[in-house]
């Protein structure tokens, strides 16, 4: 054979023998007791370094939905997460806070992670996404400033 008929079958047989990435997936984050059908709920999906600030490499947002609001994020490869969310009522792009820092809008994490006097630990709110499609769901809570009924 001639060399030039050689190379494309030479190149297929490398990038088959090559290494290929993990698969990545569609994570789907149902977000319920959303108070308010105004503004976005806004998710974020974090590793344990990134929990709690605000530079999670993930995040997606949908526009609020009294009740429960779907947030999907794309291309997320398997790992061990974190997620946090908030209804953000006035698409400020933050959680707006009031005296001592307490949260007037709607926040969540994953597993329902409980907000006892702080914020949850990452452990509370972590779980394993093995990078295929996968659900989640849990609930706002509020605090101060908050809108229709209590949270049950």
């Amino acid at each position: 054979m001639k060399p030039l008929l050689l190379a494309p079958v030479a190149l297929f047989l490398l990038s088959a023998a090559a290494p290929s990435e993990p698969a990545r997936g569609v994570l789907t984050v149902d977000v319920g007791n959303v108070r308010a059908a105004t503004g976005l709920v806004q998710v974020d999906v974090c590793p344990e370094a990134k929990f709690l600030k605000e530079d999670c490499p993930w995040s997606g947002n949908a526009r609020a939905r009294l009740g429960t609001t779907r947030v999907t994020i794309g291309n997320l490869p398997p790992g061990h997460y974190a997620v946090q969310a908030y209804l953000d009522e006035n698409s400020n792009g933050k959680v707006d806070r009031g005296l001592f820092g307490i949260p007037k809008e709607g926040i969540g994490f994953s597993n329902d992670a409980k907000i006892r006097l702080g914020p949850p630990k990452f452990a509370e709110a972590a779980f394993a996404f093995n990078g295929h499609s996968h659900t989640i769901a849990f609930q706002l809570r509020y605090f101060m400033g908050a809108k229709g009924p209590p949270a049950r």
